[in-house]
């Protein structure tokens, strides 16, 4: 299992980009104050409080992400919600700043931001990809899957129907449907005549 190792990683590599941007800008912003340099006509404290402003932003970005990634670490879970889109949002970043240092610094660069994406992508793919195959391994779902739809399934009574069983054979009359009417006997009763007799 390999995604664990990777967030480790990409936390580290995050938080120590991080905390070299914001120094990298905060020392900029302070050379040019001291030197009193300007670009185009702006002002060098505008500059210069801009530099250590934009350091500290990116610091600070850079830290949440890899705090989005140590919390995947610890937990060993996929990130979600804010911590995904901030992961998504940081690889895309390393794309962008990866064709803009490929000219301005050189290939050490480049090759740098795409490690960075490349991690970032991978730690998102492995960890969506082995829940995904947690989600929709056999077994997963309920017990007692093998019961029929038709068994289970309420009508639009909302009783459940009872299974069909077998006809049963006529062992007996049949008893009368209504208790008020007696039951009639197969065989016809015989009446005997009785002799009339005179009066003596």
């Amino acid at each position: 299992m390999v995604r664990r190792p990777v967030a480790w990683v990409v936390a580290v590599v995050l938080f120590v980009e991080g905390l070299g941007i914001a120094a990298l800008n905060w020392f900029m912003g302070v050379v040019v104050d001291r030197q009193e340099m300007s670009l185009a006509g702006l002002d060098p404290d505008v500059m210069s409080l801009s530099s250590k402003i934009g350091g500290v932003v990116f610091g600070l970005y850079f830290a949440l992400c890899g705090l989005v990634a140590l919390l995947v670490a610890i937990r060993n879970r996929a990130p979600a919600g804010f911590g995904r889109v901030l992961l998504i949002s940081v690889a895309v970043v390393h794309g962008l700043l990866g064709a803009f240092v490929w000219g301005l610094v050189g290939w050490r660069a480049f090759l740098f931001m795409v490690i960075v994406l490349g991690l970032v992508v991978l730690l998102l793919m492995t960890y969506d990809r082995e829940e995904g195959e947690a989600r929709t391994a056999p077994g997963a779902g309920p017990v007692g899957g093998d019961t029929p739809e038709s068994a289970k399934t309420p009508d639009a009574e909302g009783t459940t129907p009872e299974p069909e069983t077998a006809a049963q054979p006529d062992s007996g009359p049949k008893k009368p449907q209504n208790e008020a009417e007696e039951p009639q006997d197969d065989v016809p009763a015989l009446t005997a005549a009785v002799p009339a007799t005179t009066p003596l």
